[in-house]
């Protein structure tokens, strides 16, 4: 993987209506990370938007698809083949019904568990890509999971939300750079750093002893 290209795309749905669905979490993601790194979209290209850049020494290809998420994989395969990025070069950032809100978990290759985006890369570019799998949670009924997916993100949730992406943006060079559990173990403890040992308790000065018949109170001077 050392310097080869590397393709970080987050899954959405493009136009202002979806921007700030669950569903698009993804684009969120990415979206941090060129804020972090001071990378513009700039090129529409791939059947997305793109922005490009060195993070941590490494050239590395953002992509959000205007395919729909449905399609992303025209995107992805698109962008991947045009830079020769091989499979394991490239980080999906999605988000994931069974994993709880604000979780992240990274994971090479595997099925796409119902998720339309994943799918769709698995058709037209195969199962070999790094999965960064974002927890939005489940709605505790399959009946409301469109629904779910499809709203966006309401005032509680930002106490999880704004660190998360900020967590990842941070983190994100390490991803780059080739160590995905590394960076997955830095955005857990960012969001929940380990708490301070309490202080040892101290004993008591422990009180010198004084030689059998040393007096221990002042006796009046004799007159």
């Amino acid at each position: 993987m050392a310097g080869e290209r590397v393709l970080l795309a987050g899954l959405g749905n493009p136009g202002p209506e979806y921007a700030g669905n669950r569903h698009n979490v993804g684009f969120m993601a990415v979206d941090a990370i060129a804020r972090r790194e001071r990378l513009s979209w700039v090129r529409s290209r791939f059947h997305g938007v793109t922005a490009g850049g060195s993070l941590g020494g490494r050239e590395t290809l953002l992509l959000k698809p205007s395919t729909y998420m449905n399609e992303s994989g025209r995107a992805v395969a698109a962008a991947a083949r045009f830079y020769k990025i091989p499979p394991a070069n490239v980080f999906v950032f999605h988000d994931e019904l069974d994993l709880a809100a604000g979780k992240l978990r990274v994971k090479l290759g595997g099925g796409a568990a119902g998720h339309n985006g994943l799918r769709s890369i698995d058709a037209l570019f195969g199962n070999g890509y790094w999965r960064v799998r974002l927890g939005i949670g489940h709605p505790g009924d399959k009946r409301r999971v469109l629904g779910h997916v499809l709203d966006d993100f309401d005032a509680e949730d930002r106490p999880w939300l704004d660190p998360l992406l900020a967590a990842i943006a941070e983190h994100a060079q390490v991803l780059v750079a080739g160590d995905p559990p590394a960076f997955a173990s830095k955005v857990a403890l960012t969001l929940n750093p380990p708490r301070p040992k309490p202080p040892r308790p101290t004993s008591p000065p422990a009180e010198a002893s004084l030689p059998a018949g040393t007096p221990t109170e002042n006796k009046q001077e004799e007159r």
